[in-house]
């Protein structure tokens, strides 16, 4: 199944928010992302029925298996392709900026690439 971008921006940032705080509701992500309520509401409709995510009785949302494992993977690359541009001399909000649209269209190929130039570096 493809998952699709906007769906792990949302992941990443419930990831994000998580590590944050211990509760993540929908508001948390409204604010973070500045987005209308509707917006992360259809959103989190969406990702509970992909099974990404579960939400209580109380609209805490937690990452599901599946989805920690999307959220991981998205924030693995955010993190490193930040750190690897600020290296190379970026500015850290442009760099951080940068990885944001850089982490979604990476092939895995080119991302591991990346990240064993960066180990090799560092040896």
């Amino acid at each position: 199944m493809k998952v699709y971008e906007s769906e792990e921006n949302y992941l990443e940032t419930i990831l994000i928010l998580s590590l944050k705080n211990s509760k993540v509701r929908s508001i948390d992500i409204v604010n973070e992302l500045e987005y209308s309520k509707p917006s992360v509401s259809v959103a989190m409709k969406n990702l509970r029925s992909k099974a990404y995510i579960i939400m209580d009785d109380d609209g805490y949302i937690t990452l599901t298996k599946k989805g920690q494992k999307i959220a991981d993977a998205v924030y693995e690359r955010h993190v490193t392709i930040s750190d690897w541009l600020i290296h190379l001399g970026v500015e850290e909000k442009t760099a951080v900026k940068d990885a944001c649209k850089m982490e979604h269209a990476l092939s895995e190929k080119s991302f591991s690439a990346i990240k064993a130039h960066i180990e090799e570096s560092k040896a």
